[in-house]
């Protein structure tokens, strides 16, 4: 369904603290093996030690490791030595300028950073899912020093996809609350969503 409405990447969602989506690593396997390319798979995992992470992505085999927790420099070398043709995207949870300089440090560790809203030091992490908006000119200003692509997450949808782009440029967005009704992909919210953004393209050029 993501595909067809025009998805050029699916997040594949494996055990999380909370938040939605999750399916089972033998699904995640399943659907990764179907995908037609250049459609990108990404693993979502919460993992934070490179042996777990290897472990789980070598069930499940995405063509990219979306990081949403933190995990320390060292573990990211070790992915990196590991999997050398998978694609590390790690996430920051932008909840202040003390983000900024997290993204900084560690974008020469991985190949692309995404920017969220979830919370890592509640009681059960929040890392995805939350539909909510963070401060969209912090996640611009990753954008401007980073120094890597960045894909935007947060509470997108519908009405706010075309202001969030302006905002930021990203280099992609990330969605998952905005197109879901009931805790399913929502057919219709996907192909309005689509839609927005080919008018946002259209109107910018």
């Amino acid at each position: 369904m993501a595909v067809t409405a025009g998805a050029s990447a699916l997040g594949l969602v494996s055990s999380m603290p909370s938040g939605p989506g999750v399916i089972a690593e033998e699904t995640i396997a399943r659907i990764a093996a179907l995908v037609p390319p250049p459609v990108a798979t990404f693993l979502l995992t919460s993992r934070q030690e490179a042996k777990a992470i290897i472990a789980q992505h070598r069930c499940c085999a995405t063509s990219t490791l979306q990081l949403v927790d933190h995990v320390a420099h060292d573990e990211l070398r070790k992915l990196r030595v590991a999997l050398p043709g998978i694609r590390i995207v790690q996430v920051i949870h932008v909840t202040g300028v003390a983000s900024v300089e997290e993204a900084v440090a560690v974008a020469p560790l991985v190949d692309a950073l995404l920017l969220d809203s979830g919370n890592q030091k509640l009681p059960v992490k929040e890392l995805g899912g939350t539909g909510r908006v963070h401060d969209w000119s912090l996640s611009r200003k990753i954008r401007e020093t980073a120094g890597k692509p960045v894909f935007l997450a947060g509470g997108l949808n519908t009405g706010n996809v075309a202001s969030a782009v302006a905002a930021v440029k990203p280099f992609g967005v990330d969605l998952c609350s905005g197109v879901r009704s009931n805790g399913r992909l929502d057919r219709a919210k996907l192909h309005d969503f689509f839609a927005a953004l080919a008018r946002d393209a259209t109107d910018t050029g």
